[in-house]
């Protein structure tokens, strides 16, 4: 399965702040990095506080760049990554990988490699 299309979908739903529309995409349990606080965040319940709690600390936007389907299946999405506070200060400017598994065509997991 291609899952280039859905995977932009989420990127341009993260960056407008739809959590339903991301959420639809992730497995019941997805795992998903909390890649702010650290550690990671389980299940719909848990990414979604995990977000509203960020958005209303910093602002980051997200935009991918490639897309490589590894040996093992998974897509690595080189991903652009611009956080700025609430106030529009730049904290981060980064290019990073962000590495997903699927399950049943949905987001079964996500990591972060810098």
């Amino acid at each position: 399965m291609d899952y280039q299309p859905i995977l932009r979908q989420l990127y341009q739903d993260f960056n407008a702040r739809h959590i339903d529309l991301v959420l639809a995409h992730m497995h019941i349990d997805v795992a998903w990095p909390n890649g702010w606080e650290g550690g990671y965040v389980a299940g719909h319940k848990e990414v979604r506080a995990y977000w509203l709690r960020q958005w209303q600390q910093i602002n980051p936007i997200v935009e991918p760049l490639s897309f490589e389907t590894r040996s093992d299946g998974q897509i690595a999405v080189k991903v652009h990554q611009v956080i700025k506070d609430l106030n529009g200060q730049l904290l981060s400017d980064e290019q990073l990988n962000h590495v997903y598994s699927f399950e049943n065509g949905k987001v079964r997991t996500m990591i972060i490699e810098h």
